[in-house]
């Protein structure tokens, strides 16, 4: 079978999203042939170059969204420039008016609205297809105009009423980079066109490659997302002025319906991802839950209980930013402490690069060194806090199995979550975890271990504490969180489950070749199971072959078998006087495939 891969952002550059995954993904499925359609955010993305690929990569196609177009060559991921002509612009206002008006209709609009963005999105696409790429047209005047007519039409969104020129003129820039896909050279028998299924690794600009595949070729779409790209937007968009804000809202939700209407299936990562899907028109019946998955060798150590951590330590794992929450960790720990003096908190994070990372990094450290003072056990003695920051890969923390095998609890404290794969890398340890009820940690978790309100230092420190206190339930706990990961959170069960998913959507979608004789019936399958059959098949002699049959049948159904079967005998004819029966046919079926064996290698 051949995959078609699309990434935005991810895999195969060697940074980004989803990179992890999607490697597993497809040197497990080693069976299939994979070609990766990748959509790259910066230039030092592209510039770091791609992963080591396994061979069943055939090709990969790239296609840069974080700069202006350029002018690449056929087969680089752009489409040769042609001019427009008069016809071709009136055809794009045509189409874009469509489109414009949808995405500025309120969300209580009708359902036509969504017809009109469809009608206008897939008429953009078929212009660029037919005569170049429209990013000049998406950035022009026209455009502009556009815009403004749509925003002060009845029926518009009440906050993109107040946009002004400057607010048309930024929204058109984010929606020509939005669009750039349309552009691309992917939608051939050469590329996307020649997939037997496409498979999204996102949604938004990563699905709409497929969706034009679906619309042009007829290839079949499985969206899959683990973090949702709606939510993703709408949160990258909180620096925008109010009606770009509301504009940009407006085309990423109409899009992702489109997204979740075409598709054949939908694959979120958990009942989280799910909400947001239903709520935004996602058929409740192509919804299908599917972990992603994770490698569990690296903590089997630590989750047999070779490394038991130190019992009064809590432990903190992940990225340094506000959305995780740490001051709350603080002042949480520093209620934990009254109760229990003697424990400590490591708090290991990754290495950081952006300047908001570092500036809240210092600030908790600066709050650690106030609640906590460097305490000495005696006059001669120097300080220490019980507060610890590590980077991982240091000398303290130096990979990730050994910064959860050094305490007993591992603490979770977000008030904005997607699905956390901390808490799944404590479960493969076998480690007790107190959590924040946010995102998909309750499913999760799933009652191995304690969840607590976000924003409450109070309830964070008495769970905490309820666990370093009793040793057995932390043992229980962590028990039963190994076992509960083991089952639903390995990347064996994340491949199993694309590798059913891949032949479920294939039997109901039979691969069509345009090259193919139009006197077979489509197969399901770009190889026959007949080829996979054990045994020699060799080609039918001239005189066995009936006149005018050359070219008609397929290779598989040259073998001896089908000879043996076209030349059998009618059974409801009955030999008269001057007929005498051929000795083969008083033998068994064995004996005659024997026979014909014989002949063939003769």
């Amino acid at each position: 079978m051949r995959i078609g891969l699309l990434t935005d952002g991810g895999y195969p550059y060697t940074t980004g999203e989803s990179r992890l995954w999607c490697d597993r993904l497809v040197r497990g499925l080693a069976r299939h042939e994979f070609d990766i359609f990748a959509l790259s955010r910066s230039r030092e993305q592209e510039e770091r170059g791609l992963v080591e690929l396994p061979p069943q990569v055939r090709r990969v196609h790239t296609a840069p969204l974080w700069a202006a177009p350029d002018h690449r060559p056929v087969g680089r991921g752009r489409i040769a420039r042609r001019g427009h002509g008069r016809r071709e612009r009136r055809e794009f206002t045509a189409h874009f008016g469509r489109l414009a008006t949808a995405l500025c209709a309120d969300e209580t609009g009708s359902p036509g609205d969504a017809d009109g963005f469809a009608e206008g999105l897939y008429g953009l696409a078929a212009l660029a297809r037919e005569h170049g790429a429209l990013d000049g047209e998406l950035r022009s005047e026209t455009a502009v105009r556009i815009l403004e007519a749509a925003c002060r039409a009845p029926g518009a969104n009440r906050a993109v009423r107040a946009a002004r020129v400057p607010d048309h003129l930024a929204f058109a820039g984010l929606l020509e980079r939005a669009l750039r896909p349309l552009s691309l050279d992917w939608y051939g028998d050469d590329a996307l066109g020649a997939a037997d299924l496409s498979h999204a690794t996102s949604g938004g600009s990563a699905a709409l490659p497929g969706l034009l595949a679906k619309r042009f070729c007829g290839v079949p779409l499985l969206v899959t997302e683990y973090g949702v790209q709606l939510r993703t937007q709408y949160l990258a968009s909180r620096q925008l002025a109010a009606p770009v804000r509301a504009l940009q809202a407006g085309f990423q939700r109409r899009l992702a319906a489109e997204v979740y209407a075409r598709a054949e299936l939908v694959t979120p990562g958990n009942t989280h991802a799910r909400r947001w899907q239903e709520r935004c028109g996602a058929d409740r019946a192509k919804l299908r839950t599917v972990y992603p998955g994770m490698s569990a060798d690296r903590f089997h150590a630590v989750g047999e209980g070779a490394y038991g951590g130190e019992p009064n330590t809590l432990v903190w794992v992940g990225r340094i930013e506000p959305a995780k929450d740490l001051v709350a960790l603080l002042h949480a720990f520093a209620e934990v402490r009254r109760a229990e003096p003697e424990a400590r908190l490591r708090l290991v994070c990754a290495p950081t690069e952006s300047a908001g990372a570092a500036g809240y990094l210092a600030h908790c450290r600066a709050l650690a060194a106030q609640l906590f003072p460097d305490e000495a056990a005696g006059a001669h003695a120097v300080g220490e806090n019980p507060v610890s920051f590590e980077e991982l890969g240091g000398p303290e923390a130096p990979d990730l199995a050994g910064a959860y095998a050094a305490g007993s609890v591992v603490v979770l404290s977000s008030v904005v979550e997607g699905f956390p794969l901390s808490l799944v890398e404590a479960m493969f340890c076998g480690r007790a975890t107190v959590s924040t009820d946010t995102g998909a940690v309750v499913e999760v978790i799933g009652g191995t271990g304690l969840v607590v309100p976000p924003r409450n230092p109070r309830a964070l420190a008495d769970a905490c504490v309820s666990l370093l206190r009793d040793p057995e339930r932390r043992a229980r706990l962590g028990a039963a969180a190994r076992a509960r990961a083991l089952e639903l959170f390995t990347v064996e069960q994340n491949i199993a489950a694309f590798r059913g998913i891949y032949l479920e959507l294939m039997s109901h979608n039979p691969v069509h070749r345009e090259g193919a004789d139009l006197a077979q019936a489509p197969r399901p399958f770009a190889h026959p199971a007949e080829s996979h059959v054990p045994g020699r098949w060799a080609a039918p002699t001239a005189a066995r072959v009936p006149a005018g049959a050359a070219g008609r049948a397929p290779s598989w159904a040259a073998g001896p078998l089908a000879v043996l079967l076209r030349d059998r005998p009618d059974p409801s004819h009955r030999p008269g006087p001057s007929h005498r029966p051929d000795p083969s046919e008083r033998l068994d079926p064995r004996q005659r495939l024997d026979i014909a064996e014989e002949g063939a290698g003769a």
